[in-house]
């Protein structure tokens, strides 16, 4: 089966269930932390605090194995899944147990503990209610908190009345629920030894976090005489006390809870009576409390994960799931999709790569499309994309490439392994704009034809249902270069940056945002410049954007010296300069571009709040408007500027929420990905077609939505900066129709 015959597939068997439930955790994620006033300042301190554990693991790791000693346990250390397997499997057989219960744990997913228990002729029985059923349908999870996401209810209706034959058949989710209660009690009783997880660990006196839904960790410890806990090293943290910003975080963060509704703090081995439950005479108070306890903490990988200076943010991961609910793409397909051997969603590109190697995590790595919108969802802040961009380059080395030699030769980018031949295109974006319009119109009509469409197909994976970009042959460059500035007392100085599209295909946004900022005192300028190093950044090409990056500041750096302000029109080119260069540039330059770089509405709107005149603008005169911010534009906090200008210019707004429009720039272009951006791109389209919305004329901000929105509706979008436009300007600014 292809990539596109999988994701099709999922869509159509498990895209509904998940569509639901992801969407529905991420709308509870905005209102519970939306009554939290120190939200941003409870990230920043879980940050810290995970940045420091880490930085001081090994003492941590040496701090929490003397503790659990003291307390009476005993602490394994295990370098691999193996190593660990080995040492739960000699416990077990030293209790001589045949019945294992255990709580939810990702750790223990990774380490694959039931296969080697149940090698050994183990009973091995999940008591988290999503588990079982995946367990009993011998499926794998689909997401990190909420593992059986994917299966509707009318489904595990159908596997509980399969396996089970009850007297009535089990229909609503309280039957199914305690159905499954009712079987798992029976069974949790009779098990000796029981296995966890923990969320958090407390260095200094050896105490663990379980955070659940279901309260069966509490089962799974009290019911039997032997606790094993499995976690990786990473969960340490220096005192109880650092639990707190986490616990807050944790289920606001993941399901939208304001407190998960089981917070158990555990400083094994624990003083339960040991109870005999096929004793009912006995009092609780005369058990005895003799219990084993064993802390096995697992490496497999993370150390050398914490020496990787691009992994190494992997290891703050809390395991919250925020990051796959915001996604798009996740929204959409899930986990069996996007996810590798154990982990699944933005974050799991990095642990896979870390844990389970490249290979591994370049099975689904291309599904984060580095829309950002997990960045501000992320509770200990992790640059996720960064992550899955690294990565990315990392697997773009791995291996031979065919032709290698010819494209080399022809591509100028500054890659010194090959990449895939299709990102070598897509991240030589500049070079085809640059060629697109130099032989416009010719080169658009050559592009269309059914044999271009069949070699871009088969060679290249550029799906032919999707339209392609029509070149102007006039630039916006060149079109600036050959006219003369309308300003002669200027309030502000600023250049527009040209970006790809803007300068060689949507040159007319470009011409009315040139027209709006003239008409508001602002002397421009529009230089010839390279493109950001989006294109080649989106496919893991990190060198050749840095060359872009180092290229853009060396021509920008004069103009900023000189008072100019830096305009952008592309929200994703303006995420590049005030967020990735970051990562590509020196400090100082990459801080010089951050510091005077705006988005153009956002630039529009500081004008107009600080006195500049709006009558020169093209009026909305109350019309009804539907916009659509980018992705990025969103996560930087920018969408607000746009809609408040929109608005003063007397435009009644409404306004989409979903998190991205799918379409995410060469995304959309790949055969592997056409059928899933344009269903992530449905619930757009749902949005601007309801009643009420479907009448409005729609402007979205980034080229990648307009792309996307003009391929599923039928009135044609627009850039809103083009509303903007004087009226005598001989751009764009009249009224939508």
């Amino acid at each position: 089966m292809s990539r596109a015959d999988d994701i099709r597939d999922l869509m159509r068997t498990e895209g509904a269930a998940i569509a639901a439930n992801t969407q529905g955790f991420n709308e509870g994620r905005y209102a519970s932390v939306a009554d939290l006033k120190d939200y941003e300042a409870l990230k920043s301190e879980a940050r810290a605090i995970k940045e420091d554990a880490i930085e001081r693991l090994p003492e941590l790791v040496d701090r929490l194995e003397t503790s659990v000693v003291e307390n009476g346990g005993t602490v394994y250390v295990a370098e691999d899944a193996a190593d660990a397997n080995e040492y739960i499997r000699s416990v077990v057989a030293e209790r001589d147990a045949s019945r294992v219960v255990k709580s939810k744990s990702m750790t223990s997913e990774e380490l694959e503990v039931n296969e080697a228990l149940e090698a050994d002729g183990v009973d091995v029985l999940e008591t988290d209610l999503g588990e079982w059923v995946l367990q009993l349908a011998e499926e794998a999870p689909s997401h990190i908190v909420a593992p059986a996401i994917h299966k509707s209810r009318e489904s595990i209706a159908d596997l509980f009345n399969e396996l089970f034959d009850p007297e009535e058949p089990l229909e609503t989710a309280e039957e199914l629920t305690m159905f499954a209660r009712e079987k798992l009690g029976e069974r949790i009783v009779d098990s000796e030894v029981g296995i966890t997880g923990a969320n958090f660990l407390a260095a200094e006196s050896g105490t663990m976090a379980l955070v659940t839904s279901e309260g069966n960790a509490r089962k799974t410890v009290a019911a039997t005489d032997t606790h094993v806990a499995v976690a990786g090293v990473e969960k340490i943290v220096p005192s109880v006390g650092d639990f707190q910003p986490f616990v807050e975080l944790i289920g606001r963060s993941g399901t939208g809870q304001d407190i998960t509704s089981y917070v158990s703090l555990l400083t094994p081995p624990v003083e339960t009576p040991v109870v005999d439950f096929a004793d009912d005479e006995t009092p609780l108070s005369a058990f005895a409390n003799d219990r084993d306890f064993h802390l096995v903490l697992v490496d497999n990988g993370r150390l050398a994960m914490r020496e990787d200076d691009d992994l190494r943010e992997t290891l703050y991961c809390i395991r919250c799931s925020a990051c796959s609910n915001s996604c798009a793409n996740f929204q959409s397909v899930g986990g069996h999709a996007f996810g590798g051997e154990t982990y699944s969603g933005g974050i799991a590109t990095g642990w896979e790569a870390g844990i389970e190697g490249l290979d591994t995590a370049a099975e689904f790595n291309d599904l984060c499309t580095g829309c950002t919108r997990c960045v501000n969802a992320c509770p200990v802040k992790i640059d996720i994309p960064w992550i899955n961009t690294v990565v990315r380059d990392r697997i773009n080395r791995e291996g031979e490439r065919p032709a290698e030699w010819l494209v080399d030769g022809l591509t100028p980018d500054a890659e010194a392994d090959g990449a895939p031949l299709q990102k070598r295109f897509f991240g030589n974006f500049e070079t085809v704009a640059r060629l697109g319009s130099a032989t416009a119109p010719v080169s658009n009509w050559l592009a269309d034809t059914q044999t271009a469409r069949w070699f871009m197909d088969r060679v290249l994976g550029v799906d032919p249902r999707r339209d392609l970009p029509q070149f102007q042959r006039e630039t916006l460059v060149e079109w600036f270069a050959n006219r003369a500035s309308t300003v002669t007392d200027p309030v502000r100085r600023a250049v527009v940056y040209p970006d790809l599209y803007t300068n060689h295909v949507q040159v007319e946004r470009g011409k009315a945002a040139v027209e709006v900022l003239e008409a508001l005192g602002v002397d421009v300028v529009v230089p010839e410049v390279s493109s950001s190093g989006r294109a080649p950044f989106s496919q893991g090409m990190v060198a050749t954007a840095t060359d872009h990056a180092e290229r853009v500041y060396e021509t920008l750096s004069p103009h900023i010296a000189d008072g100019r302000d830096v305009v952008v029109i592309e929200p994703s080119d303006h995420a590049m300069f005030v967020s990735e260069y970051e990562r590509l540039l020196p400090e100082s330059p990459s801080d010089t571009l951050t510091e005077n770089s705006y988005e153009v509405l956002e630039y529009v709107f500081g004008l107009l709040q600080n006195g500049a005149d709006e009558d020169p603008l093209a009026s909305g005169d109350d019309a009804d408007i539907a916009y659509h911010a980018h992705c990025q534009q969103r996560t930087l906090g920018l969408e607000a500027h746009t809609v408040a200008v929109l608005e003063r210019l007397g435009y009644d707004v409404v306004t989409s929420d979903v998190e991205c429009c799918g379409m995410a720039g060469s995304f959309g272009y790949k055969s592997d990905y056409y059928e899933l951006s344009m269903d992530v791109g449905g619930r757009l389209a749902a949005q601007l077609d309801a009643e009420g919305v479907s009448e409005r004329p729609v402007v979205a901000s980034g080229t990648s939505c307009l792309e996307q929105i003009d391929a599923l509706l039928e009135r044609k979008p627009r850039h809103p900066v083009e509303l903007l436009a004087p009226k005598s300007g001989g751009a764009t600014g009249s009224r939508p129709q």
